[in-house]
């Protein structure tokens, strides 16, 4: 068999479903595969889009994404989207042609480095040189990739490579000798953290996007209801417990609620599940949550006292090791005055924002959405302002029905992870929260959306600006606005030039209206919402500060 059928087969093997692409010559036996082939392909308009494509498709299906490119600026194009699935550990195959084994290293034609290029930013990556070893990479790929902590895993494979045939053999097992993540925790470690929660008198639960992963979300909701203790997310982990749930605080962070900043500065003991201490999360490190004892759970062990010293470390699988310290808990902690005083915060510094006549507010038009859909949908966004925004007025239920850029916030993400997330599950409806800087990174895939009738609703939040990097200017550069201010196309002609629904709302009073025309399309959407042009996020925590150190404002 042809090394570009045996790809093919091999992606079958895996149960690849769906590939987001663009050809080139140096992939060109394997397109000729593809044409008759029965694994549905996604033309997207350029390899970033069909990077995202494919992360927002494993974001929402927790499968792994896989996109393809050709050689040299083909590969080099899809190293943002590889770079973005790394951060936020997303599985996903990159797959990339190369030129000839014979001419690699001669600065062929569109030859680059790809497994160079992409080392710091894969969990792992693959030159294919030998046909023979093609089907074995392709499923070692598929195992590093969603194995363990995931991530994303390239395979270059030169064209010669695609050319020459060999036997097809899929091998059944993989076994890595120098890879076996651990899944279980440490009974006595377990031990050791189910007592120091049973005396704990102010605890909080910190649960991060490895809730999402490990599809730990019945497990965190049963351990925080055994034990009473108030829930709060990264930014990677909204929707791994219930947005509407009495001992949820939200998002914590630079831009998380007052009342999750308040309570982790104030906890004794922090249960941390499946995340990382991020710098947005913790603020200042030095200043952060002095007087709590720190349990990590986390399956990465790189992860763990990397940022934040951790008393009781427990290497594992999140939904393994939540179940098992559950049920090792036999004496329930004290919580009831910690509750109360929660209470009080959530009272004293609600989310709030100044209603201004007819203006459009970002965050009426998310209350909206939240009303119209209870929930019940998938929101991707962009990033900036409106990302945030999004994080804060939107309630998510479910895991998998918050997909953005975490880690590297690349403007861009949205738009072609909205696609994925579409193609991936089709019965949703998704929505795309975007401003009118970063849709126009990747604008191009509204033909991806029309041509294969992807019917993505983008709600795009207008205000002139790139609006976090204009409010940063405002209180921190004085109102210094230096090429902040954009200009964009009219939005509704350029939806309708590519055969999409264009809708401009300009009143709050059509807001609700606008909203329902686009979730009744069945079509592509485009709503130009014309928001107030300074309207800021609230609260922030500015860079280098303790994270109850928080600006507090109305726009």
């Amino acid at each position: 068999m042809l090394g570009a059928r045996i790809l093919l087969e091999s992606l079958k093997c895996s149960g690849v479903e769906v590939i987001f692409g663009y050809p080139g010559g140096q992939v060109l036996p394997i397109f000729d595969q593809l044409y008759d082939f029965d694994i549905k392909f996604i033309l997207t308009r350029h390899e970033q889009g069909a990077a995202h494509a494919a992360d927002g498709y494993s974001r929402a299906t927790g499968k792994v994404g896989v996109c393809l490119a050709t050689s040299g600026p083909g590969a080099t194009n899809l190293v943002t989207g590889i770079a973005n699935a790394y951060m936020d550990s997303i599985p996903m195959v990159a797959i990339t042609g190369q030129v000839g084994t014979h001419l690699i290293g001669n600065d062929a034609f569109q030859e680059a480095d790809v497994t160079g290029i992409t080392r710091p930013i894969t969990k792992h990556n693959f030159l294919v040189k030998d046909v023979k070893d093609l089907a074995r990479v392709i499923s070692e790929a598929f195992y590093i990739a969603s194995s363990g902590r995931p991530g994303p895993v390239l395979i270059d494979i030169p064209v010669d490579v695609q050319r020459a045939e060999t036997e097809f053999i899929w091998p059944e097992k993989v076994n890595l000798r120098s890879y076996k993540p651990t899944y279980s925790g440490h009974p006595g470690q377990i031990k050791k953290a189910a007592k120091l929660i049973s005396v704990a008198k102010k605890p909080v639960i910190y649960a991060g996007g490895g809730i999402i992963t490990s599809d730990a979300y019945v497990e965190l909701k049963v351990l925080a209801e055994k034990i009473q203790a108030p829930v709060t997310t990264t930014f990677m982990g909204l929707g791994g417990f219930c947005g509407t749930h009495k001992l949820f605080l939200g998002m914590l962070g630079m831009h998380g609620t007052a009342y999750a900043n308040h309570a982790i500065m104030e906890a004794d003991l922090i249960i941390a599940v499946g995340a990382r201490f991020d710098d947005r999360v913790t603020g200042r490190l030095d200043n952060f949550a002095p007087g709590a004892k720190v349990i990590h759970i986390d399956i990465d062990p790189s992860s763990i006292s990397k940022n934040v010293r951790v008393d009781i470390p427990i290497v594992g699988d999140a939904k393994n090791i939540l179940k098992e310290l559950t049920g090792q808990i036999k004496r329930l902690p004290d919580t009831i005055s910690w509750l109360k005083t929660i209470e009080g915060w959530k009272k004293k510094y609600p989310l709030t924002y100044k209603h201004n006549g007819s203006m459009i507010k970002p965050q009426y038009i998310l209350e909206q959405l939240w009303k119209l859909t209870k929930g019940d949908a998938i929101i991707c966004t962009e990033v900036g302002q409106s990302q945030m925004w999004a994080c804060q007025w939107y309630k998510y239920l479910t895991p998998r029905t918050w997909i953005s850029s975490g880690g590297l916030g690349t403007m861009g993400f949205g738009f072609p992870a909205a696609i994925g997330a579409k193609l991936g599950c089709p019965e949703k409806e998704v929505f795309n929260i975007a401003g009118d800087g970063s849709i126009q990174m990747n604008i191009q895939e509204l033909a991806t959306c029309v041509a294969n009738k992807i019917n993505v609703k983008v709600l795009i939040f207008n205000n002139g600006f790139l609006g976090m990097v204009r409010q940063w200017q405002e209180l921190f550069y004085k109102k210094r606005y230096s090429y902040t201010p954009i200009t964009s196309p009219d939005f509704v002609k350029l939806a309708q030039s590519y055969g999409a629904l264009g809708l401009r709302v300009t009143k709050k009073s059509e807001v609700a209206k606008a909203l329902k025309k686009a979730m009744q399309a069945n079509n592509t959407v485009f709503v130009d919402f014309r928001i107030e042009p300074e309207e800021n996020v609230w609260p922030m925590v500015p860079a280098g500060q303790a994270i109850n150190k928080m600006i507090e404002g109305l726009a």
